[in-house]
Formats: structure tokens, sequence, C-alpha cells
């Protein structure tokens, strides 16, 4: 390459690559997906959780970037996760959450992530959990890490954990009647919550957050002293 090609090619912006493992693809060694992991691909126990639990595992196992994820109907969520730390070394839950999918149907999603360290391999699990049955059951007797992470989920989603030994919110009051990552509260504000800042430098705290909507007029702006000129 001459020096003015290699000048040129310096000068052009770089197409970054989108790396993308279509979903039926498998761990091989030909992959050029920097994603995909050999630690996340356990073929032999979603075998294993399909011929232990039947039709409670539901569909095709989703595979992207070489990573599993397996579905299993919600009821039997602790059963399976009890399978696959007792029999498949699956000791450790590593995360476990909530996820709004903003569906007419089964509109929530709880995900859990397991490892089995000895063996060097990941899993993940999901349920879906419908607006009008909003109960799972708790994984605690399981993982005993589960408990924050379920009270999250239920603080933020509003997802209710049956069987949880202390199912209370982590972040928001015990009164708050909103559960923030569904995106369903005031967005101008809640009545009653922190007060907005005057507006101006002498002004009152504003607590309502609707002020301008209930005929209050703003505030005038603050007149800076004027400077004479010497």
């Amino acid at each position: 390459m001459s020096a003015d090609d290699a000048s040129n090619a310096a000068s052009e912006p770089e197409v970054l690559k989108f790396h993308y493992t279509p979903a039926d693809t498998a761990i091989s060694g030909s992959t050029d997906n920097p994603h995909a992991k050999a630690t996340s691909h356990a073929p032999a126990v979603v075998n294993a959780l399909v011929d232990a639990f039947g039709d409670k595992i539901i569909g095709p196992v989703e595979t992207y970037a070489n990573e599993d994820t397996v579905y299993v109907a919600k009821d039997r969520i602790a059963d399976v996760c009890r399978f696959l730390k007792e029999e498949q070394g699956f000791v450790y839950l590593a995360d476990l959450g909530g996820i709004d999918r903003f569906t007419q149907e089964d509109r929530f999603e709880v995900f859990y992530n397991v490892v089995n360290m000895e063996a060097k391999q990941r899993l993940r699990l999901k349920v879906r959990v419908d607006e009008d049955d909003l109960h799972v059951p708790t994984v605690t007797s399981v993982y005993r890490s589960a408990n924050w992470n379920e009270r999250e989920a239920y603080d933020m989603l509003g997802l209710i954990f049956d069987g949880h030994p202390d199912l209370r919110r982590m972040y928001m009051p015990e009164d708050f009647e909103y559960y923030p990552l569904r995106k369903e509260f005031p967005q101008l504000g809640v009545p009653g919550s922190l007060p907005l800042p005057p507006q101006a430098p002498d002004g009152e705290l504003t607590m309502d957050p609707f002020a301008a909507a209930h005929g209050s007029k703003p505030a005038k702006s603050y007149d800076e002293p004027e400077i004479k000129d010497e």
C-alpha cells in the first residue's frame, strides 16, 4: 500500500461490524461473533430439563449469540431451579429480574440467570406473567440470594412472589401507588410527592406539580439589579 493509499484509508471512518448469531445457530469453532461463549451453551442440560419436566418447558429453546434461554411454566419455576441446583450443579443464582414487554398478553417476564461454576456453564430461565395474574412462586427456598432480587422486581413492576419471606418495597415508600418501571404514573409528577423548586430565588416551593393546570399563575421571572455605568 502506498503512502497516499494509507493516508486515504486512515481518513475514512471505521465501519463498526454488527455481530449477529441466528437464533438456531449452535456453538462452532468458526463463529466470528465475539459475544458467543461456550459457557452459555448447555444442550445436555436443556435436554435433561425437557426429560424431567416435559411440557412445563414451553416451546423451543431460544439460542442467540450461543446463549440458551429456556421458557418455563411459572408454576414450576421453583421446581426447575431446584432440579438445576441439586441435579445439574447450578448452585449460583447470578441474577433475577423483571421485564415489561408492553404486550396485551403475558405482558411481563421474570428472568433467572443461573451458573454451574464447577462445569463453567450458564443458563437463562424465563417465565411469562400475565397482567391479570401477577403472582409468581418465589425461588428463595432454592436460592437465598433471590430475596432482594424478587423484592426489587416487586417494587419496580408490581410482580408478586408467592411464598417470599419478606415481600416489601425496597426503594419506594410502602404507600406509593405506582410501580416505576411500568411508566404508568403521571408524567408531570405525582401529587403529594417531592415539591418542585421555586420559580424565583425568593419564592416558595411548589407543592402542586400541576399548578398551572389548576389556575395558578407562574411567578414573574427574577429581575437582576440594574448595573449603572460608571
